[in-house]
């Protein structure tokens, strides 16, 4: 696949070492060591997804993902030494698309990497689709807003990003599985528990009522609906 990679990591060692395991799959890889070179190299040159550690000199990755993500859509994929729980909401909260923990395997790198410029490609490649409408929810894909009768809803990226993909499969079940590895990657532990805060957070938000909800089903064992009933 051709694509631009941004590598942003303080460890010179490490920043060397995913540089040139990336370039030996096909990537063109732009370096920075702080989050000020990583902010100037995508003033360069967008690239086409973004590797983050979370431990920076000046400012940490998660600040330079939640500046990044207020301007630019590409996939960012965080890398962090801390293993614990609340780095990843964090991270993901700011807009990250996937985490993982320090030290990894290189593959599972290079498999994370290509599964995100694959699902980034697809999203670009799509047919332009109009305001989807579901009931009294309005989604629109190209302003990224969506409404509930009529009326703004304030939404995350990821909830956004999840409450699309049901909108876009509305009448269909869509497993946990599928889920889980569309919004978060390959992290199903974390993901698990993620999917079913958001889908909560979700209902507050459109349901009228979220303990009965109208609009996001749960099929038990399986996974989630969107249906206007």
């Amino acid at each position: 696949m051709d694509a631009r990679l941004l590598v942003v990591d303080d460890d010179r060692f490490l920043l060397e070492n995913v540089a040139r395991l990336l370039q030996s799959q096909g990537y063109e890889v732009a370096t920075a060591s702080s989050g000020e070179e990583g902010l100037r190299a995508v003033e360069r040159q967008i690239p086409d997804m973004a590797v983050l550690d979370v431990s920076l000199p000046d400012f940490d990755g998660i600040t330079l993902c939640r500046r990044l993500r207020a301007i630019h859509r590409f996939p960012i994929l965080m890398l962090t030494a801390r293993s614990e729980a609340m780095d990843k909401v964090i991270g993901l909260e700011v807009g990250a698309d996937d985490y993982l923990t320090k030290p990894f395997d290189p593959s599972e790198l290079i498999a994370r990497v290509r599964a995100h410029l694959r699902r980034a490609q697809e999203y670009a490649s799509a047919p332009a689709t109009s305001r989807k409408r579901i009931g009294g929810l309005e989604i629109d894909h190209d302003t990224r807003e969506a409404l509930i009768d009529g009326k703004p809803i304030e939404l995350t990226k990821r909830e956004f990003e999840l409450l699309a993909h049901l909108a876009a499969n509305a009448g269909r079940v869509l497993t946990r599985e599928s889920l889980f590895e569309r919004n978060w990657g390959f992290d199903i532990e974390f993901s698990s528990n993620s999917l079913d805060v958001h889908i909560y957070r979700l209902r507050k938000k459109i349901e009228p009522d979220p303990d009965h909800p109208t609009y996001i089903h749960t099929v038990r064992g399986y996974g989630y609906r969107l249906e206007a009933v």
